[in-house]
């Protein structure tokens, strides 16, 4: 599986593409059933995502690109797993539920945006420091390995904010 990504930045490129795929298939989908099934896939993949940028990716490069846009990301993130917990806890009859996900796919547009960008976006900033993205690949490709064992197992558990603090209303 590691041929697949010359890096740990490449795998991350390649999960984006992958739900951003999952959304538009999302959008085409018209039986309650199938968006059931595409919202679930899609907050798998974002959870899994969101966990290996966290725990991996993300300290790699603390303290070694601008710290403001890692944090901008956890709190980005942060809004996503709010969005994921609800969509995951819901379905597609309920009010809201296609809103949702499109606010998600929105949010996760921005926020790959933010990390994709040509020259000032945070993936060009971590490939002028010194961090061995091949290594971290192979981390961070273990850690999406185990996660998604788990998920086929027994289903993960509800995202997690880092940063962002949940207050009962």
């Amino acid at each position: 599986m590691t041929e697949s990504y010359t890096d740990a930045i490449a795998l991350l490129k390649a999960d984006h593409r992958k739900v951003e795929d999952l959304f538009e298939k999302f959008e085409a989908a018209s039986a309650s059933s199938k968006k059931k099934s595409i919202a679930h896939e899609i907050c798998t993949e974002l959870k899994i995502h969101t966990l290996i940028e966290e725990e991996i990716f993300y300290p790699a490069f603390r303290g070694r690109i601008e710290d403001d846009m890692l944090d901008e990301a956890y709190v980005e993130h942060d809004g996503a797993k709010v969005l994921i917990n609800d969509i995951e806890a819901g379905s597609p009859e309920d009010d809201f539920f296609d809103a949702k996900v499109k606010v998600l796919s929105e949010e996760i547009k921005h926020h790959v945006h933010e990390e994709e960008m040509q020259s000032q976006g945070m993936f060009a900033q971590c490939r002028k420091v010194d961090v061995d993205l091949v290594a971290l690949r192979d981390r961070m490709l273990a850690r999406k390995e185990e996660l998604m064992a788990q998920a086929k197992a027994s289903g993960l558990p509800n995202a997690k904010p880092t940063a962002v603090n949940l207050i009962a209303v």
